[in-house]
């Protein structure tokens, strides 16, 4: 493998795998806070209208075998009249180096209303899926060679997936919790060993996130959007997102954000250097009508890693369609 190459394996490692590592972790999205089911199967049906989103990443350009990821999701209410029920479909494909990922999700939400003016909402959410992971084992070179643990060729399997959430949402806040990949297994480097091969162990491990946000009305013209995403995994770092937006005229959003790496609690990768892990990211959308939005994030990396490649780029497409949401509702904004 080429030097690049060598030390993008070796950055994915870094605070992924540890003395009881379970196997990698979840893809990330920059531009999560414009579509939370990415990350809480409870945000289905929030809208109030069906929305479709695409979004295509493209992390540290230059580096050969760098991540690439795309996401189709889809979501809706069942019951144009009382929304008490959200559906939504996601479709995501992930390719790092010789690995490859593949997943689709059927998510339900259960949305209780919490008042009668209907402007709080608590919302119970299910995912069920299958996921596709693939190993090229033509694309790795092994020490001493001949490893009987790296496939001839392409070897994939096939897991079931399952994830759940709670998301509690108001006009001027909201707050999340959910756990995904529920149905991983917790292994132990033995358990590696004793596998069949590399592809059995390419499965995400299971995750819990903690997602808010508010909504301040500076003036007519301008509103602020401060947001925060906590991702844990309980093996490696403690991932947080810090982000905040300014709206315009509700159609042109500019902001950005700071991703971090923090040691929340012991963990056995006490030793791993995660303040080179951060990064700031730049986010723009824009409103191109009142249903359909363009949005753009670029990534810059804090660490030894930004020597390396160009950056990280992603692009997301949302159109909104059906009955629009009730005037009394929060602006579409979380």
């Amino acid at each position: 493998m080429k030097k690049l190459y060598k030390i993008l394996l070796l950055i994915c490692s870094i605070g992924l795998f540890t003395d009881r590592a379970t196997a990698q972790q979840n893809i990330q999205f920059s531009q999560y806070i414009f579509n939370t089911l990415s990350v809480n199967p409870a945000y289905a049906g929030y809208k109030e209208e069906w929305f479709a989103q695409m979004a295509l990443r493209n992390q540290w350009v230059g580096i050969q075998g760098a991540p690439k990821t795309g996401q189709l999701s889809i979501d809706g209410i069942l019951d144009p009249q009382t929304t008490k029920h959200g559906v939504g479909l996601q479709i995501t494909a992930d390719k790092l180096g010789p690995q490859t990922s593949n997943t689709a999700t059927l998510n339900y939400a259960f949305r209780i209303q919490l008042d009668g003016a209907d402007t709080r909402r608590l919302s119970f959410g299910l995912g069920v899926g299958v996921a596709q992971y693939g190993l090229n084992g033509n694309a790795l070179t092994t020490v001493d060679g001949g490893d009987a643990t790296v496939p001839t060729g392409g070897a994939s399997k096939l897991t079931p997936d399952f994830r759940a959430g709670i998301f509690y949402t108001t006009p001027y806040w909201y707050v999340g919790i959910s756990a995904l990949n529920l149905l991983s297994n917790t292994k132990t480097v033995d358990d590696y060993r004793r596998s069949s091969g590399l592809a059995d162990n390419i499965v995400r491990t299971r995750h819990v996130y903690f997602v808010a946000g508010a909504l301040a009305n500076v003036s007519t013209d301008l509103r602020i959007r401060p947001s925060m995403m906590i991702r844990e995994d309980f093996k490696g770092p403690t991932n947080a997102d810090f982000n905040i937006m300014a709206i315009f005229n509700d159609k042109i959003w500019l902001g950005g954000g700071y991703r971090t790496s923090i040691k929340a609690f012991k963990k056995e990768y006490q030793n791993t250097d995660v303040s080179s892990q951060a990064a700031l990211i730049g986010i723009a959308q824009f409103y191109v009508n009142e249903r359909f939005r363009i949005g753009y994030s670029y990534d810059y990396a804090l660490s030894q890693l930004n020597g390396y490649q160009s950056g990280t780029h992603e692009i997301t497409v949302g159109i909104a369609f059906g009955k629009a949401p009730r005037s009394s509702i929060c602006p579409r904004v979380f």
